[in-house]
């Protein structure tokens, strides 16, 4: 099953570290099979506030997710990229084609009436 990496860019800007980051950034994906899914797209917000952009990088697998964040190759750039822009990132499970949110509805209640 596929996971995510998502990063909410809060003050996107074009500082030179963050530029060296973005050419160097694709390279550290390569080993961990990761593939841009969003980049740099301004959200249609319909519900909430969202100030920025938004980033989803995709992996074969969550453990893919986090061998690639937790890389010294990574870790090596990712204050070029934090040291300008104030974000929040977070990787997540993604789920299965034929997911179903009645399915979990029903994993919900039964567990709430345990």
């Amino acid at each position: 099953m596929s996971a995510f990496a998502l990063a909410h860019l809060k003050n996107p800007n074009s500082h030179p570290d963050v530029l060296e980051y973005m050419e160097r950034v694709d390279e550290t994906l390569v080993p961990f099979g990761g593939w841009f899914v969003v980049h740099g797209a301004e959200p249609d917000v319909r519900e909430g506030q969202w100030p920025g952009t938004i980033v989803i990088i995709g992996f074969p697998s969550l453990q893919a997710a986090r061998d690639w964040y937790d890389s010294p190759a990574y870790q090596a750039i990712l204050p070029l990229r934090t040291g300008h822009i104030d974000s929040t990132a977070i990787l997540v499970d993604g789920v299965a084609p034929t997911h179903q949110a009645a399915d979990m509805a029903a994993i919900m209640r039964a567990a709430a009436q345990a």
